[in-house]
């Protein structure tokens, strides 16, 4: 049985917060039936609070962002989220008050300078972020898909690995990676690679390989398998539908392991967060021998 790390949220990160605040400020200012379906929930990243409105609020978006404000005076931006789209997993969102889009985050001790408005931040990954803080202390480790650091800087500033190679191929995510390197002081742990992992990952260094991609990230398990010595640490996200879980992820490294004469022994199995309807993001660990 895995373990469910979905629901461990709290007001201070601000998912879920409850509408009361909100509702309060709006009592007079809408109907109660546009009250009743009033967003229950939003996060907050830096300076930047991002919600989604539905269809029957859109008319009055810019008066639900106008209370947002006044219940977050240190928030400047108010963007109502659409979705996430392409190959890098950009958002998509409509800024409806503020103009500033680009922000600080501080998570953890640690600082993650993004641009809200083009690179995804999740909040439901902050117990996985954490996690990768406890592990890899003196490892060398391989970040396949490192985006700004997601993974990479809480391992380098918490674990301190002999080193992390940082692997990102979006130039936009990987101009914010070098930043963030820099804005952490860990430039002498990680070293943030431009390129695609298939490409970039050594074969046999790692002690610890992180693919904390979702979406299609079972089409390069060959390389993350391969960057691994013998008896290294894989951490392999996945989506997966609920009658899936955790089989499929667990298959798919067994069979990705055998097929390159190597054997898998799971470790660990965790649920992240609900994906969409249907769906979970879940993390499973193993041992590559």
């Amino acid at each position: 049985m895995g373990k469910n790390n979905s629901k461990m949220f709290n007001k201070q990160r601000g998912i879920p917060v409850p509408a009361d605040p909100l509702a309060t400020l709006l009592k007079d200012r809408l109907t109660p039936e546009e009250l009743a379906v009033l967003p229950r929930g939003w996060q907050i990243i830096g300076e930047v609070l991002l919600i989604h409105i539905p269809p029957v609020l859109q008319t009055k978006k810019a008066l639900i962002a106008e209370a947002l404000l006044t219940l977050y005076p240190r928030c400047r931006t108010v963007m109502e989220t659409h979705r996430i789209a392409g190959e890098y997993r950009q958002p998509v969102f409509e800024r409806i008050s503020g103009d500033g889009t680009e922000t600080l985050h501080k998570e953890n001790y640690v600082v993650y300078k993004l641009d809200v408005a083009k690179i995804m931040f999740s909040q439901g990954n902050f117990y996985e972020r954490r996690r990768m803080g406890t592990v890899g202390k003196g490892e060398r480790v391989v970040d396949m898909f490192a985006g700004i650091g997601y993974f990479s800087l809480p391992m380098a500033v918490h674990a301190r690995p002999g080193k992390i190679l940082a692997i990102e191929l979006n130039p936009e995510s990987y101009g914010y990676l070098c930043e963030n390197v820099r804005l952490n002081h860990v430039e002498d742990i990680v070293e943030p690679v431009l390129g695609d992992c298939r490409e970039k990952a050594p074969e046999g260094w790692a002690d610890r390989a992180i693919m904390g991609y979702v979406g299609t990230t079972q089409e390069y398990l060959p390389w993350g398998i391969r960057a691994l010595k013998r008896g290294g640490i894989l951490h392999y996200h996945e989506t997966t539908p609920d009658k899936l879980v955790f089989d499929r992820p667990v298959q798919n490294i067994k069979d990705a392991a055998k097929e390159q004469g190597r054997k898998a022994e799971i470790l660990e199995k965790i649920k992240v967060k609900k994906y969409s309807p249907g769906v979970w993001h879940v993390v499973v660990d193993a041992r590559i021998s």
